[in-house]
């Protein structure tokens, strides 16, 4: 090797090579092997204070049997849970545990048994209770397992938390929502790089992140974490599966338009909007925080689109490999689904379009108590003095709503649904606005009631479902019904109208059998009516072998269901009746 060769190769080792003193390393708390942490970071161990000398980190509750002590919110009853206020007495809790990528505001999906202060879990011996004293306290809280990034989340006062939710309690709400937002930041990403290498965020790393005093007091930054954490809410209250989720954007009068279409438009400018607001907030708090750990040569403020944590923002909710057409495509649809789920949820009273929130959502609820609930004022209609329903959208009366492949029952789902969306969206652009339902979803609506409806639903619920599907082994006779409004006669009233398919299917096969045999068709009608005959044929046998050997012995059983069980305990007790889920049965952790 001559000597230009000997030069280039050590620049090219000393460009790979790193020096760092064993006194450098021992300036991060817990001396982790970092090598590439810079001066600047390394030094702002020791100029700044810990988390744990300005807030306190805690790690929460230890059930040891989730399964018995925790649910998702939407499956007990709403009058049960302290979910907007903290009552005694009351059974059920908001919990946080974690949950996806989100930073600012949002994954209140939990609740705990916490009646009486926790009387069942403290008798438990397997449980740990931690830092009771901390409990239903304003604070920050963070996953502790996490599969990529850290987000920070701003919880008020109404929850517990959790090991796998642990949180930390600052002095006030300014200085919180400082530390939120920096936790929220590309500073502090830096520095969990190297403290939580392993993407654990225990509370005894995270209590060693270095906190500069110039940022607890910074006006701008408290104005804009402010800011990030209502557009999250806001965000996190416009599904259906928050439990402040008032009514559907679609159907709100700032975005309402005479076309599904349009409305739609002006929805997706605002989600846009709310996006490029964090987007530019997230950014600023950044140029400040790197300029107070003096890294302005080490850190770029900008943020990536797919991390601004809004479930509106399709670059966040769906993979980002997907382009831009895709990604407009897959929202589109989806919003075009949480609309027919919204739908479902009017036809069976959990929703109304004549009052916000929840209607009927406590255990064996009825049309009786809807109507007290809406329509306090005006008598339950009869069938001698029945309700004009051109303009109004009454919940189904039974709990029962048939799913079948054909006009087999004026009451079906895809016929209620188009009704819904006649009142909603009004008659002079309805066929305009169900063709852009059924392009967006790429089939008709009988069709996507059929093939994806419960499977969407049972996603969209995390296995999970407040509706349950009635269904047979091939899927010929199907049946929703609302499991808050579950009586021990509902398997009763589905069988009814199984029965009541089967007597319209034979009459229809006696029908064909006639045509099959009519000197007056042609051989083609002849042939055709053999067709169908043999399907309907199919179909009648499959309908009385569901009646015989399921659906018959489950309605003479009287089945009684408590809510406080939850889904998987009591969607298991009906056994093949229901349509299966997969993973049901996955032990919870």
């Amino acid at each position: 090797m001559n000597n230009e060769e000997q030069i280039l190769s050590d620049k090219k080792a000393e460009h790979f090579f790193f020096r760092a003193s064993t006194a450098d390393f021992k300036k991060i708390p817990g001396s982790p092997i970092a090598y590439w942490v810079s001066d600047r970071l390394r030094n702002s161990f020791i100029e700044s204070s810990s988390l744990k000398d300005i807030a306190q980190p805690r790690k929460g509750i230890t059930t040891a049997d989730n399964e018995k002590y925790m649910r998702n919110w939407f499956e007990v009853e709403l009058g049960k849970a302290a979910l907007k206020d903290g009552v005694d007495g009351i059974k059920w809790h908001p919990v946080n545990k974690g949950g996806n990528f989100r930073k600012w505001n949002g994954n209140k999906e939990i609740v705990i048994n916490w009646k009486n202060d926790g009387e069942e879990i403290k008798k438990f011996d397997n449980s740990v209770i931690r830092n009771p004293s901390f409990y239903f306290k304003e604070g920050m809280t963070w996953n502790d397992i996490s599969s990529g990034k850290f987000a920070m989340r701003y919880s008020d006062g109404r929850a517990m938390f959790e090991g796998k939710g642990p949180m930390a309690f600052a002095e006030n709400s300014d200085k919180l929502i400082n530390l939120i937002s920096f936790f929220n930041s590309i500073v502090s990403a830096s520095i969990l790089s190297f403290l939580c290498p392993t993407l654990n965020f225990n509370i005894g790393d995270i209590a060693k992140t270095p906190i500069s005093s110039n940022i607890l007091e910074c006006k701008t930054i408290k104005e804009n974490g402010k800011v990030c954490i209502i557009l999250s809410k806001e965000d996190w209250d416009s599904y259906e599966t928050s439990w402040e989720f008032t009514s559907l954007p679609l159907l709100q009068s700032d975005f309402r338009r005479p076309t599904l279409k349009a409305t739609y438009h002006d929805l997706r400018a605002n989600w846009q909007k709310m996006t490029i607001q964090m987007l530019r907030l997230e950014e600023e708090n950044n140029r400040i925080f790197i300029e107070a750990y003096g890294l302005l040569d080490e850190l770029t403020p900008e943020v990536p689109l797919n991390e601004i944590t809004l479930t509106c923002n399709p670059h966040y909710r769906y993979s980002n490999s997907k382009n831009a057409v895709e990604l407009e495509l897959l929202l589109l649809a989806d919003t075009m689904k949480e609309f027919i789920s919204y739908a479902v949820g009017c036809m069976f009273g959990r929703y109304s379009l004549d009052k916000p929130g929840l209607i009927l959502a406590n255990q064996g609820e009825t049309i009786e108590d809807y109507w007290k609930n809406v329509r306090a004022d005006q008598k339950l209609p009869t069938a001698n003095c029945p309700l004009s329903t051109d303009s109004v959208f009454l919940p189904d009366a039974d709990n029962v709503i048939p799913i079948l492949d054909g006009d087999w029952f004026t009451d079906d789902v895809s016929e209620r649904f188009r009704k819904f969306l006649r009142i909603t969206f009004g008659d002079e652009h309805y066929e305009e606005n169900l063709k852009f339902i059924e392009v967006a979803l790429g089939k008709d609506i009988r069709k996507y009631f059929l093939k994806d409806f419960y499977s969407d639903h049972v996603r969209r619920y995390k296995k999970r479902p407040i509706y349950w599907l009635f269904s047979s082994p091939k899927g010929s006779f199907n049946a929703l019904i609302y499991m808050h409004r579950y009586r021990s006669d509902t398997v009763s009233v589905v069988l009814n109208y199984l029965r009541e398919f089967r007597i319209k299917l034979t009459t229809e096969k006696n029908h064909l059998e006639a045509v099959s045999i009519s000197a007056s068709a042609s051989p083609g009608e002849k042939t055709k009516a053999l067709k169908e005959i043999e399907s309907l044929r199919k179909m009648i046998e499959e309908l009385d072998s569901y009646e015989r050997e399921i659906l018959y012995p489950l309605a003479t059983e009287q089945l009684e269901i408590d809510l406080d069980d939850g889904v998987k305990v009591n969607y298991q007790k009906f056994g093949p009746a229901l349509r299966k889920i997969p993973g049901l049965d996955t032990k919870e952790e």
